[in-house]
């Protein structure tokens, strides 16, 4: 198939199911405390919306197996989520999975992978380095980018010490790509050691700047990011966020995060209900 035909091609639906453990260890992967009693402990138990992306990340690998990307030559480039409504303290529901367009830089190709259910959709965006140029001036969705630099002044948070156990803790909640735990996998993948996981990366920012905000973490109801540079466990995260105002009663900030002055996550926008 050419890259074009892709778009919306269906990719079923599969049943999720998880329990309260398998909730608070997430929490603890991406950064919760012990003082954090909403996220760890199972009296009145609140889960982290952003639990949700290990949960739909199965479409990335249905896409992968569907013949549509091969998974050496692509990188997990971007990440988008959306929060209908609380994710229960435990059960099962259904998950579908679409590859929802496809996108033509014109070096390379993006393809937007997205999982839905009644609590959530999450799009995994998959970047495709030197497969552009296909879509020959037809009309090839092209995703508007965010504002990537702060309109007014921007709050310094962090550093966020990350655990030398992090990438090991976080794959426990599902993505056990050997890369994030083994050497050599890491070596001949083109890193220096295991790194950490994108989405903990992710899960752990989002959890810092609901932190330094105040705001209740679990009310998390958008939440949008470009990966940029790999992080690997036992660095800081530096994360930078700011104010963009936004409606429907909803507080909504930019925001990125570097490391050792390199910037892993740009063009980050994060919402409140």
């Amino acid at each position: 198939m050419d890259l074009s035909e892709w778009s919306n091609f269906d990719l079923g639906t599969r049943l999720v199911s998880y329990d309260e453990d398998d909730v608070m260890l997430y929490a603890l992967a991406v950064g919760a405390q012990a003082g954090d009693l909403p996220l760890i402990f199972e009296r009145d138990l609140r889960v982290l919306p952003t639990f949700a992306l290990p949960l739909g990340l199965w479409v990335a690998d249905a896409a992968s197996a569907a013949g549509a990307f091969e998974p050496a030559a692509a990188l997990h480039a971007e990440q988008g989520l959306r929060s209908f409504r609380a994710l229960p303290g435990s059960g099962q529901f259904e998950v579908t999975g679409r590859i929802s367009q496809v996108r033509d830089t014109g070096r390379s190709a993006i393809l937007d992978i997205t999982a839905e259910s009644e609590f959530f959709a999450a799009t995994y965006s998959v970047i495709l380095p030197g497969q552009g140029g296909f879509s020959k001036g037809s009309a090839v969705a092209q995703k508007a980018p965010s504002e990537d630099r702060p309109v007014g002044t921007a709050r310094a948070i962090g550093p966020v010490a990350l655990s030398e156990r992090a990438a090991v803790l976080y794959r426990l909640t599902g993505d056990k790509h050997l890369i994030h735990v083994d050497p050599k996998a890491a070596r001949d993948a083109g890193f220096a050691r295991p790194l950490l996981h994108g989405l903990c990366t992710l899960g752990t920012t989002a959890l810092a700047i609901a932190r330094d905000l105040t705001a209740a973490p679990w009310e998390l109801s958008e939440l949008e990011a470009r990966f940029t540079a790999p992080v690997y466990p036992g660095q800081a995260l530096s994360i930078s966020s700011w104010a963009t105002g936004g409606g429907s009663g909803r507080s909504t900030f930019g925001f990125d995060a570097s490391v050792e002055d390199s910037d892993v996550l740009t063009r980050g926008r994060i919402s409140f209900s």
